[in-house]
């Protein structure tokens, strides 16, 4: 009988494990395994008054991501000043001075009335008496009578609130919250937890410009573009490569609308009721926790540059992107050592 060259038989072998590790989902470059890159699955939807668009890298269950929107709905009923099923516009419309809220709204409401305190007023979730007043979704939105304005300001002041466990207290009926410049944050990063539950390790999480990704893809960083304020979606300053971290931007050019030859966009000044005049077109914050870089792009954006740049240079872990009204880009004091 004639033998079998010790050679082919190591090469049959080879064949054979190849072909057995092909069916397994695996391949083998250069003596290293890799496994066979899924394709993603994504959805878009209109949540949260917003676009909303999730993508998973690593995995293929359209249970997951069905269950990840309806997260965005489950916290719109919480969180929303204007849903009138929601729980804050049931605090805000009872006539109870001492509320038992939800653990999740008091947790948001406590984040909101910390970075109230540290920005002294200039970012203020008691806003909502002057901000219901100013509506940039309607078909012609206008400017709200200046007596109008007058009348509520009084009411605004994160003074007038107190939170303990789950009791909200508040000095008048009239004083109400607002929180709708930290909600998207706080949604992004419970379904970034739900996402890491399943085992979910390579996401894109955009609540309408919230950008939140978990993990990197492929081992390769995300790339995410800064939207060039008052251009078109697809037109970028600049593209970061981010891994596992929240890009959160507050710009002057998404809701707004001009009167008399006047832009008034919605971040509002507490002590006036009018949209700060700042000479910023935006403020992006990078950091790991979405509803941080939510409440600091915006408490940033009312600080104004020098001051908002000064406030970010002192944390050590976060970093900063400001747009001026001229287009020019000012960096805090770590950006370039992390990122290009």
């Amino acid at each position: 009988m004639k033998k079998t060259a010790p050679k082919k038989i190591h090469a049959l072998l080879l064949l054979v494990l190849i072909i057995f590790l092909t069916a397994k989902g695996i391949y083998i470059y250069s003596g290293r395994e890799k496994r066979n890159v899924l394709q993603p699955i994504t959805d878009t939807r209109f949540a949260l008054n917003t676009v909303v668009t999730i993508t998973l890298y690593d995995c293929t269950d359209k249970n997951i991501l069905e269950e990840a929107f309806q997260l965005c709905n489950k916290y719109e009923t919480i969180f929303s000043r204007t849903l009138t099923a929601s729980e804050l516009y049931r605090v805000n419309h009872s006539d109870k001075r001492k509320l038992s809220i939800s653990e999740d709204l008091a947790s948001l409401i406590k984040t909101g009335l910390s970075y109230s305190s540290l920005s002294k007023g200039a970012f203020d979730i008691s806003i909502a008496p002057v901000s219901q007043l100013w509506d940039f979704t309607a078909e012609t939105p206008a400017v709200p009578s200046s007596l109008a304005i007058q009348k509520q300001l009084p009411y605004v002041g994160y003074q007038n609130f107190s939170i303990k466990d789950n009791t909200l207290i508040r000095k008048k009926q009239e004083n109400q919250l607002d929180v709708g410049a930290i909600a998207k944050g706080y949604i992004a990063d419970r379904i970034k937890q739900y996402l890491i539950r399943q085992n979910v390790h390579s996401a894109i999480i955009n609540l309408g410009g919230n950008i939140l990704c978990t993990g990197d893809k492929e081992g390769a960083p995300f790339k995410i573009g800064i939207q060039a304020p008052f251009k078109d979606r697809n037109v970028s300053l600049a593209t970061l490569k981010i891994r596992d971290k929240s890009i959160v931007t507050s710009g002057i050019y998404e809701r707004c609308f001009t009167e008399n030859g006047k832009l008034y966009h919605h971040i509002l000044n507490p002590k006036t009721g009018y949209p700060y005049d700042n000479n910023l077109s935006s403020v992006t914050i990078i950091s790991d926790e979405s509803v941080i870089g939510d409440a600091l792009s915006t408490t940033c954006f009312a600080l104004g540059l020098e001051d908002g740049l000064d406030y970010i240079n002192r944390l050590e872990t976060i970093d900063a992107i400001f747009v001026d009204s001229k287009g020019t880009m000012h960096y805090s004091k770590h950006f370039s050592e992390r990122y290009e």
